[in-house]
């Protein structure tokens, strides 16, 4: 043992997690108690509006139209099987209803200064046709109001059967009601499959009860540390408990297998998990650290519901580290004998034959790559992607998509645009009203000017109708489009109503709704991409540069799993899917976060096993075989939650982040058993190479005496029969004649 003076930071802190490890559990207790508490506290925003930079013009007319106007949530109503004088007692009825402001249908001018013989003989074709009436809805509050979601349940009681709902508020209601709902199904799900799959890659039952429960603990901490965030956006509610799951889930595995590796010496229990923590540590943290920066260099974009996701995700991994790093030791030392007492032979058998197959077919994968890449680079670039509040609603099979098809189907798509203009002149507001209204693509427009008959003093109209239009600086105009709310005609469309509003008003306008948020996001978010991928790669580069100390190295280890990020990002064109810009973004970088891992995990056992192989094949095959079952197991239980979120939940942006995550993982993980060996063989003597000319500076100056050089490669190869364990493969006999040689 080395006495006081000689004891490092680290070595004090080990003692203190061994030695001290029951107020270590008594603190992370208060820590679960105090995040118990914190969970019902933390918010969920369901509008990727607020993210959007302050210099936006979506972002400028939001602030100012709350300012005058308020901002109130919109829904669509279908109903079914009424005639034209139902359909109007039924717009009467829900105008009571508390939370609901106005309701716009045919009759909404004519009930002012019209008769009702008027409303039967006007075109009705845009409010009522054979049997059924569409009315527009506009709420007091905001799409995610509670009192806006009691007065959606009010509509649908009155209602029932015969109506269809859709618009914004509906689609902000079901998010909340399904996240209660499938988020909990999905965890489950990925709880259960996981332990599945443990069961079969350990070699004892109460593992994988031991690593849940590890987990299990980090995950609360994070979820209840969000109250430091005050709220979080519903996407990372949605996977930042699945994916911290996934990918934080070998801290704990390689801890304990280190731990037992140790024991398997026949160590005294506390002894043992001093030595593997001393051994595990470095490995845990530097996979934690790469994972870590990947996420953060979310926190950069513009968009900053990069920075939310960036945050609670990486928040997440240091959770999982601390408690892996400070709570698992204990609960180890506490049930060890648990784990020792259900052991069982291993499931799976040593994977050498396996790894000599991998290793034969690398020229295949190679050639596989060679002849892909360029046309994967080309169609990842034409993917079609969708950028707004359409991306993340209901998707195909939900009650409410039905809902809106069939109201479309009727009626036609309404795209609700809104215009907030200097109240300066009722003639010009006018005006501009007729103008709009003469484009093709706008089914109606509604302003102040074009609703008061001519003489009509504006003070002859409800009070309600005039604050919802003008205010004493400005007027608001509503103009619907005949448009779904994002294509590029759409797009187009918006570029002349803006054209044409700045004509009449060139200073002080604001063109706001689902269509004109979802271009500024466009511009936003695609502005991101490359800093973001860049920031990432180089942050990934550098933490793997300053572990292996070989440029040749970083690039190698590196390869696959960029090649395997630009093969899940093809796909969407080839299938003809739709790919939301904002999951484009993020699993690039979280790809790259979460799985480079795998390449760090092989390229290290073979480095190991090139210090006791010359053979540089040989060794190649034997750390493929070391590494096979880990790079496995971490890769099958990320592919599991990614596709059983995708498969398990109706929200359309989480559904496609867990399909991008899992095919993503699935990818990774054949890349790294199929490319990275045969290019490590390939640039070996190149890395041999580098790590000389690094160690030679870092003793040059002083960083890196020679001895530390042999402790280092000694440590490493202590680390192999780790490993060896954590594989289950055993040393064959061929193995050994490879190390005779």
């Amino acid at each position: 043992m080395k006495n006081h003076k000689e004891k490092t930071l680290t070595d004090r802190i080990i003692e203190t997690v061994v030695y001290r490890r029951t107020r270590i559990e008594k603190f992370f207790i208060l820590l679960i108690v105090f995040s118990l508490f914190c969970l019902p506290m933390v918010e969920i925003n369901y509008d990727l509006t607020e993210y959007l930079p302050v210099s936006t013009e979506t972002k400028q007319g939001i602030d100012l139209m709350e300012r005058e106007f308020g901002y109130p949530g919109t829904a669509r109503v279908l109903i079914r099987d009424v005639s034209v004088y139902e359909a109007k007692i039924y717009k009467n009825r829900i105008e009571q209803i508390d939370g609901v402001d106005t309701v716009s249908w045919a009759d909404t001018a004519g009930e002012i200064y019209v008769s009702n013989d008027f409303l039967e003989a006007q075109d009705l074709d845009d409010y009522y046709k054979d049997g059924y009436a569409v009315m527009d809805i506009q709420f007091v509050e905001g799409d995610s109001s509670l009192r806006t979601d009691a007065a959606i349940e009010k509509i649908r009681a009155l209602v029932g059967d015969r109506g269809a709902y859709s618009g914004p508020a509906l689609d902000s209601k079901m998010l909340k009601e399904n996240l209660a709902n499938e988020i909990g199904r999905v965890l489950i799900f990925s709880i259960v499959m996981i332990l599945l799959i443990l069961a079969a890659t350990t070699t004892s039952w109460f593992e994988p009860l031991l690593f849940m429960l590890t987990m299990g603990v980090a995950i609360l901490i994070n979820m209840g540390s969000n109250i430091i965030f005050g709220r979080i956006s519903f996407l990372s509610y949605c996977v930042a408990a699945v994916l911290q799951l996934a990918v934080a889930m070998d801290y704990s595995i390689f801890l304990l297998h280190t731990f037992t590796a140790e024991k398997a010496r026949g160590l005294g229990t506390e002894e043992a998990m001093e030595n593997a923590l001393h051994l595990a540590v470095g490995s845990i943290v530097s996979s934690a650290i790469t994972t870590v920066v990947g996420f953060v260099a979310l926190a950069l974009m513009q968009f900053t519901i990069g920075r939310d996701i960036g945050f609670v995700l990486a928040k997440g991994i240091l959770c999982s580290l601390v408690t892996v790093l400070f709570l698992m030791p204990a609960l180890i030392i506490r049930w060890h004998r648990f784990v020792e007492r259900s052991q069982h032979r291993p499931l799976i058998p040593p994977l050498d034959g396996f790894a000599k197959g991998l290793f034969k077919v690398r020229h295949f994968f190679a050639a596989f790559c060679i002849i892909l890449i360029v046309p994967a680079f080309v169609a990842q670039n034409m993917n079609h992607f969708v950028f707004g509040g359409a991306a993340v609603g209901a998707g195909e099979g939900t009650q409410l998509h039905a809902d809106k098809a069939e109201t479309d189907a009727l009626f036609g798509e309404k795209n609700l645009v809104l215009a907030i203009l200097p109240n300066s002149s009722s003639v010009t507001e006018k005006r501009l009203a007729d103008e709009l209204e003469d484009l093709p693509f706008v089914k109606s427009v509604t302003s102040l000017s074009s609703v008061l008959p001519d003489g009509i003093p504006e003070s002859f109209l409800p009070s309600g109708l005039t604050t919802q239009l003008h205010t004493g600086q400005y007027a608001r105009m509503l103009i619907f489009l005949s448009t779904p709310v994002e294509t590029d005609f759409t797009f187009e469309c918006l570029d002349t109503v803006r054209e044409t509003v700045h004509r009449y008003y060139p200073q002080d306008t604001y063109i706001i709704g689902s269509t004109p948020a979802a271009q500024d996001i466009k511009s936003t978010i695609t502005g991101d991409y490359t800093e973001v991928n860049l920031i990432s790669m180089l942050g990934v580069a550098l933490v793997i540069l300053c572990s292996f100390r070989s440029i040749t190295m970083t690039i190698v280890v590196m390869v696959p799993i960029e090649v395997a990020i630009l093969f899940n990002m093809a796909l969407p064109y080839v299938y003809g899917n739709n790919l939301i810009f904002l999951g484009y973004l993020m699993v690039s970088s979280m790809q790259l976060g979460a799985t480079v891992d795998y390449s760090i995990l092989l390229t290290n056992n073979y480095m190991n096993c090139r210090a006791a192989v010359s053979d540089k094949k040989a060794a190649a095959i034997r750390a493929i075989s070391q590494s096979a079952l880990s790079i496995m197991t971490s890769g099958i239980i990320l592919t599991v939650c990614g596709y059983g979120l995708y498969y398990l939940t109706s929200i359309t942006a989480a559904a496609d982040l867990g399909r991008l995550i899992g095919r993503g993982a699935v990818f990774s993980m054949i890349l790294v058993l199929t490319l990275l060996p045969m290019l490590l063989t390939i640039f070996d003597k190149a890395i041999f190479r580098d790590r000389a000319f690094f160690e030679r500076l870092l003793r040059i100056g002083g960083r890196l005496p020679a001895r530390d050089v042999a402790d280092k490669n000694a440590g490493q190869r202590e680390l192999v029969t780790t490993l060896q364990n954590r594989s289950g493969s055993a040393d064959g006999s061929e193995e050994s004649k490879e190390e005779s040689k």
